[in-house]
């Protein structure tokens, strides 16, 4: 369920001109962390979390240790069907009291150029960007191929 509404999204944000590069994405995230959450979060120090509307998943998110004061929010995702119905919203605040729940007195994220609609998100929900960076290499984390990346943080 979570895989589904991974790919189904990040086909939904590929550029036409970068679909090739996407898929390839998809791939490489599919086989490091998706297709294995459970140990994949575990081996991080973090747990993954969907929402679940009338038996359907509509959201998702991670949250992976990222220092020994810092958790990193991953995998937020949206089911397009269910935006702007504050979903997003109350994802961020719970992951934000399960960071304070372990102890975390910060939440790092980013999120690239194309997702309009999380930076907003982001910057509504009192984030800071500390660092832009145009992210050239894949990984289960980015896409690569020259976009643009805001790394965000919060004081909890």
């Amino acid at each position: 369920m979570p895989r589904e509404l991974f790919i189904a999204v990040n086909r939904l944000l590929s550029p036409p001109n970068l679909r090739e590069v996407f898929e390839a994405y998809i791939k490489q995230a599919l086989a490091q962390e998706i297709d294995r959450i459970a140990a994949y979060y575990s081996e991080r120090n973090g747990d993954f979390w969907v929402a679940v509307q009338s038996d359907r998943v509509v959201g998702t998110f991670g949250l992976e240790r990222a220092s020994s004061e810092a958790m990193e929010l991953r995998r937020m995702y949206v089911d397009p069907a269910a935006r702007r119905a504050g979903i997003g919203r109350r994802m961020l605040c719970f992951a934000e009291e399960e960071c304070r729940r372990r102890g975390a007195a910060r939440l790092d994220l980013s999120t690239a150029e194309i997702q309009e609609a999380a930076l907003a998100l982001y910057r509504n929900a009192g984030y800071r960007l500390v660092r832009e960076e145009i992210a050239e290499t894949a990984s289960n984390k980015t896409v690569g191929a020259g976009l643009r990346r805001f790394h965000f943080e919060k004081r909890l």
